[in-house]
């Protein structure tokens, strides 16, 4: 193997036979560069998917209240519904083992400022749980918790890019900052995966919300997760059975779309899930298409080469060379052409992914790549391949006679 006669003769012959290792190598590398790119944009599509659900939990179902459209039960439409913590307590009570996190919501424009540096940004008045379903990260100090909404306690929790515009160099925690005119106690600052808007949100109790805009037990939204025990089809009937519940309540007509918006994100994760194995199931289907189609090629082309080096076989064989030296000369010979190309074919691969990647953007593939231990294998599936393609017929014309081989036409 490492005999540097035997590397010489190898690369004498690729030298001597250039169009013929050029024909060989450009088959893998066309295929190892298909290969790269089909998989490059899968994963991009996956990546849009997956960033459009990064800011809140999978398991998500958000429950808003708007006005009647229709009249039922001798109410009439245009009705106002108004959801209250009662709310929330009946579905607690009432979907409790399938519910793992719930929140109340109150949304609110504020104009926050610490000494002399000012800015409006949004709050949310929350409960605990809503720390888990928006996948808030607490950097220092610590979230809302239930002692803040027993005592409606004027604390805050802040995010890190609040932080930044407020106090500048000093740190916030535990400092006091005035928001629309009343001072709260800075308990905690946070980072989110969603992006800058999400941290430049400010979150408060929600009991303290309530008694400070408006003394009035009303929330804007309910936000709970379900249990992740349940599989899809199972968390979107809970959200239709929630649905038709709060419109019994409410006395509103099952058909009114408005009055009572309950939105699963089961629903969109399923339908995402079946687009993403469908995609993958094309991808893979042409991936390995492609595979096959270098794998026939290399073949091919083996067969070819060994058929056409008949009569070198015969006199190496006659000046005393074993079969196994003539088949490892070939062998070895369709191993380095193959592996180079391979390489080859996932550089070009990569580069294009790397060039078109913010072209793509626009059109959902968000940063394209593929792994490298999936290029690795394909190519080594076309090594494997091309070295038995190479091997059979080489082993065939080894045990050739030197008188017949020599003969061959």
């Amino acid at each position: 193997m490492f005999d540097i006669d035997l590397w010489r003769e190898i690369f004498q012959s690729i030298n001597k036979n250039r169009t013929r290792s050029l024909l060989s190598g450009f088959t893998v590398a066309f295929a190892i560069l298909l290969f790269v790119i089909l998989f490059g944009i899968a994963n991009g599509l996956k990546n849009t998917f997956a960033e459009a659900f990064v800011d809140d939990a999978a398991n998500s179902i958000f429950i808003n209240a708007g006005m009647t459209t229709k009249a039922y039960k001798g109410l009439q439409s245009g009705r106002r519904i108004q959801l209250k913590n009662e709310d929330q307590n009946f579905i607690e009570d009432e979907y409790g083992n399938k519910v793992q996190y719930i929140t109340s919501r109150i949304y609110k424009n504020v104009n926050a400022s610490f000494r002399n540096e000012k800015n409006s940004y949004n709050l949310r008045a929350v409960n605990p749980d809503h720390q888990f379903l928006e996948k808030t990260m607490i950097r220092d100090g610590r979230y809302i918790n239930q002692l803040d909404i027993d005592n409606k306690s004027k604390v805050v929790v802040i995010g890190r890019l609040v932080e930044e515009d407020l106090f500048l160099k000093t740190t916030a925690l535990g400092k006091y900052i005035n928001l629309s005119g009343i001072p709260y106690k800075v308990v905690g600052i946070f980072t989110d995966d969603g992006g800058d808007n999400e941290e430049r949100m400010i979150y408060m109790p929600v009991s303290t919300a309530q008694q400070i805009y408006g003394n009035n037990d009303y929330i804007d939204q309910i936000n709970l997760g379900y249990n992740p025990e349940l599989d899809y089809d199972q968390a979107i009937n809970f959200g239709r059975q929630l649905e038709n519940k709060l419109k019994e309540r409410f006395t509103v007509s099952p058909k009114d779309q408005r009055a009572i918006r309950v939105r699963n994100m089961a629903e969109g994760t399923k339908q995402v899930g079946m687009m993403t194995f469908g995609l993958t199931v094309i991808i893979i289907v042409i991936g390995f298409g492609t595979l096959i189609a270098g794998v026939v090629g290399i073949s091919n082309i083996m067969i070819f080469i060994v058929k056409e080096r008949t009569k070198e076989i015969g006199i190496r064989k006659a000046l005393g060379a074993s079969p196994r030296s003539i088949v490892s000369i070939i062998l070895i010979e369709s191993i380095l052409i193959t592996a180079i190309a391979g390489y080859v074919g996932l550089l070009i691969g990569v580069g294009v992914l790397e060039f078109v990647g913010p072209i793509l953007e626009p059109y959902f593939i968000k940063d394209p790549g593929v792994s490298t231990s999936l290029v690795v294998s394909a190519t080594i599936t076309l090594i494997i391949a091309g070295s038995i393609a190479g091997y059979l017929p080489a082993k065939k014309a080894s045990k050739i006679k030197p008188i017949v081989a020599l003969r061959n036409d």
